[in-house]
């Protein structure tokens, strides 16, 4: 089954970790989601939540 698009459209990359507060994502990592492989989907996908979790209220709130 093709790996859906993390992206909640909170799209705003925040400075300190580099990574959109939204999903998680760099933007290396969006801008090549269309391109990459499922393989390489799963692995950005397993590493969203770590992230996800590392980003203080302040940096998911702005």
């Amino acid at each position: 089954m093709p790996a859906g698009s993390p992206c909640v459209d909170v799209c705003k990359i925040v400075q300190r970790t580099g990574y959109c507060r939204g999903c998680g994502r760099s933007v290396v990592e969006i801008r090549e989601w269309q391109r990459a492989s499922e393989t390489e989907k799963a692995a950005i996908l397993l590493r969203l939540p770590d992230r996800m979790r590392a980003m203080t209220d302040a940096d998911r709130l702005g």
